[in-house]
C-alpha cells in the first residue's frame, strides 16, 4: 500500500507519509483513542489533526460499545456537490457577491411547502430547529463555486453527470444545533462514557442512534436547502452529484467482526465518489475510491475529509496580520473572491492555516485508496456576511 501506510500498533494506523507533518499530539489522540473499552481499532488520514480530547480526521471501529463523544456535536457534517446550470464563462463575481448579502437570514414562508416536503420524505420531525435550516454556520463551513481546472477519469466524471463548461457548488455543512443538542444531552448524563450496544427498542443506545440518525437527515436537509438558495440566489438551477457524510456512526463488519464505524472528519470510501476540499485558495479533488478490499479495510472505509489544519484557530491572526492585511485575504492567488464578514474566522480559514490538498490526495493515492477524477478551482468561496453563528 505504497509508503503512506504508517503501523503506529497494532490497532493503530496512519495513512500519511512521513513528509506529511502531523501533530504529536494529534497522534497521541488516536493512540489513546484506540485504547478505549471495546475499540478494535482506528485509521488516522493524512489530514489528521488534534481535537477536543478526540483527533480530527479519522475512524474508529469498536465492538460491543459505540462512542457518541468520537462523532461529536456536528453529527452528520459532510459534502454535497451540485452542477449548476450557469456556466463558468458567464460568472460576474461582483453580481454573484451583490446576490448573497441575504443569504445567511432564515429561510422565509416562500421556502415552508419545500420545507415541509422534504421533512415528510426524509422522517424529521416539524419543528426542528426548523430556523437553522438552509444556513452553512461557522467554523471551517462554507459554499464554495468552483471551476473544473481538469479531469483525469473523463470515465468517472461523465457517470456522474459532470460537464467541465458549468459551475459546480461545493456544500460544506452539517446539523447545526441538532447535533449539539444530542451530545450534550449524552455528555449530561453519561459524560464521554461510551454505550453498550444494547439495540433493544428503549435501550439508551437505540434512544441515541434515533436522534443520531435523525440529525444526519437533517444535516442532508440543510445541505440541500443550502445548495437550492444559493442557486436561487445566482439565479441558476442545479443537480446534486454527491452528497456524503463525515461526522456518523454507523453498523460495519470489519475483519469478520460485527461492530460500530465511527467517522470523526472521515469521509467514507464506501459510498461511491466524494470530493475532498482544499481551503479557499487551494484546488479541491473530486476522487474515486479504490476497489483494492485489504486497502479498504486497513483504512477502516474511509478518507480524508478536507485539507487538514496545520494551525489552531485562535493563532492565525497573530500568525497572518504582519505579512497580509485583511483585505488581502478576499482574494486569493487563482483570483477568486472570498466573502467573509468575521475578521476572526476570515484569519482562522485562510490557506495558510491550512495543510496542501494536493499533499493529503498524493498520500491516499500512495496508499492504494483513491483514484483522483477531477481537480477542481475556486471561483467564489462564502464564508459568512458577518459574524456567524457557529
Amino acid at each position: 500500500m505504497g509508503k503512506s501506510v504508517q503501523k503506529i500498533s497494532d490497532r493503530v494506523c496512519l495513512f500519511a507519509s512521513q513528509d506529511t507533518w502531523i501533530e504529536g499530539a494529534a497522534i497521541q489522540q488516536l493512540t489513546k483513542t484506540s485504547e478505549l473499552a471495546g475499540m478494535h481499532r482506528v485509521a488516522g488520514m493524512p489530514d489528521l489533526h488534534p481535537g477536543r480530547g478526540y483527533p480530527i480526521g479519522a475512524a474508529f471501529f469498536s465492538c460491543d460499545r459505540l462512542y457518541p463523544a468520537l462523532v461529536g456535536n456536528d453529527i452528520g457534517c459532510g459534502m454535497a456537490l451540485w452542477q449548476t446550470t450557469t456556466k463558468v464563462s458567464k460568472v460576474n463575481l461582483d453580481k454573484f457577491a451583490k446576490r448573497l448579502e441575504d443569504i445567511e437570514l432564515p429561510l422565509d414562508s416562500s421556502w415552508q411547502e419545500t420545507i415541509k416536503a422534504e421533512q415528510a420524505i426524509r422522517g424529521i420531525a416539524e419543528g426542528l430547529f426548523e430556523s437553522a435550516l438552509g444556513t452553512i454556520g461557522g467554523g471551517n463551513h462554507f459554499a464554495e463555486f468552483q471551476a473544473v481546472e481538469s479531469v483525469h477519469n473523463a470515465a468517472a466524471f461523465v457517470a456522474l453527470g459532470l460537464d467541465t463548461k458549468q459551475l459546480q457548488l461545493l456544500v460544506h455543512s452539517g446539523s447545526r444545533g441538532v447535533g449539539q443538542s444530542v451530545l450534550m444531552d449524552h455528555i449530561s448524563r453519561f459524560n464521554h462514557d461510551g454505550l453498550a450496544a444494547d439495540l433493544d427498542a428503549q435501550s439508551e443506545c437505540s434512544q441515541y442512534l434515533a436522534r443520531h440518525d435523525e440529525a444526519v437527515r437533517w444535516a442532508e436537509l440543510n445541505r440541500f436547502l443550502i445548495a437550492k438558495r444559493f442557486l436561487k440566489a445566482i439565479r441558476s438551477d442545479g443537480q446534486c452529484a454527491l452528497d456524503v457524510n463525515h461526522n456518523l456512526v454507523s453498523p460495519k463488519v470489519i475483519d469478520g467482526k460485527a461492530g460500530w464505524l465511527h467517522r470523526k472528519g472521515a469521509t467514507p470510501s464506501d459510498k461511491g465518489a466524494v470530493v475532498i476540499p482544499g481551503s479557499r485558495g487551494d484546488y479541491s479533488y473530486l476522487v474515486q475510491p479504490s476497489n483494492n478490499q485489504a486497502a479498504l479495510n486497513a483504512s477502516l472505509y474511509s478518507l480524508a475529509h478536507g485539507a487538514g489544519r496545520k494551525w489552531k484557530r485562535g493563532d492565525c491572526q497573530s500568525r497572518l496580520s504582519h505579512k497580509y492585511k485583511r483585505e488581502d485575504l478576499y482574494r486569493t492567488a487563482f483570483g477568486s473572491r472570498v466573502i467573509c464578514g468575521n475578521k476572526e474566522l476570515l484569519y482562522d480559514e485562510a490557506p495558510q492555516a491550512y495543510k496542501k490538498c494536493e499533499t493529503i490526495v498524493s498520500d491516499l493515492v500512495d496508499a492504494g485508496l483513491i483514484e483522483v477524477i477531477a481537480t477542481l478551482r475556486p471561483v467564489l468561496t462564502f464564508k459568512t456576511n458577518g459574524s456567524c453563528s457557529s
